[in-house]
């Protein structure tokens, strides 16, 4: 008896569906849980230096043809404040393009939500 004779079909099947919704759950609810994590967390403002930037490009390919491809880019700063600690924050596109390796500023941010960097001292 093959793996598809009896049901194995139907079970194969019923697997791989578990395991999409499971993943789908499972993105849902960690993202829920970090969004209400950032809302009781306090907005704080402290002293902070732009210490590096990166970007995450991902690309999609949709189909046999190039002519749906796509790429998202997510944008990361690390700031480090006076005690040393490190925070890297995902930022948008115009916030990285504005900051600079050792800018010195008041660094806002939520849990681990950004909110804003206003520089009160030009690079060293």
């Amino acid at each position: 008896m093959g793996l598809l004779e009896n049901g194995g079909f139907e079970t194969m099947f019923t697997i791989m569906f578990m395991l999409v919704v499971g993943t789908f759950a499972f993105v849902l609810i960690k993202g829920i849980t970090q969004w209400h994590y950032n809302n009781q967390s306090p907005r704080l403002t402290v002293q902070a230096k732009v210490v590096s930037k990166r970007m995450d490009v991902s690309y999609h390919h949709h189909g046999d043809d190039h002519m749906m491809d796509s790429s998202s880019t997510f944008y990361y700063v690390t700031f480090e404040v006076k005690s040393g600690d490190r925070l890297e924050l995902a930022v948008n596109g115009k916030e990285y393009g504005m900051l600079v390796e050792n800018d010195i500023g008041e660094l806002t941010f939520q849990g681990t939500r950004y909110i804003e960097f206003v520089r009160t001292r030009e690079k060293d």
